[in-house]
């Protein structure tokens, strides 16, 4: 254990998810041995991101203004929604250069043991915008997981509700390149499940 402030550098980067000990130690050193106009510019990007970006009124994803890109693009569809768990999926989604329609962030997926509930996640700002817009189909693109797959049902049972509304669930199974062989039960159950005429 290190000493004052190299130990609460090494101690704050810890916290961030996805760096473990070893990881934010390593980082720590690098930062401790960067030149300081590369760490005062990391310190201005910071401060940029904390005081600059807001979530999105509409969508909740992230943006410098209070209405996102995406929401004021009026080339983009504002009958279908999909919804995704974080911001990062929206760029996920985006790479895709298939979808042509807006999004709605939930910030996060269902997660009892965590203590998040539906009232943790932005699903009654969702329910609110498809009762007000026109929205026609709703399309859930939360993660394959345990949390994703549980709140993609709650949705559906939620999404019930609305007249004429078509929801659908992102497709999964088998990934370009993969053999049979390798593929999980789940996944591979899943595929066949979800086939399609060719």
């Amino acid at each position: 254990m290190y000493e004052g402030p190299v130990q609460d550098l090494i101690d704050e980067l810890g916290r961030l998810p996805g760096i473990g000990p070893k990881s934010a130690q390593r980082i720590a050193f690098h930062l401790l041995a960067a030149e300081p106009a590369d760490v005062t510019r990391l310190q201005e990007v910071l401060q940029k991101v904390k005081e600059g970006v807001v979530f999105c009124d509409i969508c909740g994803n992230v943006s410098e203004e209070p209405t996102c890109r995406i929401c004021r693009d009026a080339r983009r569809d504002p009958a279908v929604v999909c919804v995704v768990e974080e911001p990062k999926d929206v760029l996920a989604v985006e790479r895709t250069r298939e979808f042509r329609g807006r999004y709605h962030v939930l910030g996060g997926a269902l997660d009892p043991l965590s203590g998040v509930g539906p009232d943790q996640l932005r699903v009654r700002e969702l329910l609110t915008r498809i009762g007000r817009d026109e929205i026609t189909e709703v399309i859930i693109a939360t993660d394959p997981n345990t949390e994703g797959e549980a709140t993609a049902t709650y949705l559906v049972r939620m999404l019930r509700d609305f007249p004429g509304l078509n929801v659908t669930r992102l497709a999964s199974g088998l990934p370009m390149g993969g053999d049979l062989e390798f593929a999980d039960e789940l996944t591979l159950g899943r595929a066949l499940s979800g086939r399609r005429a060719v």
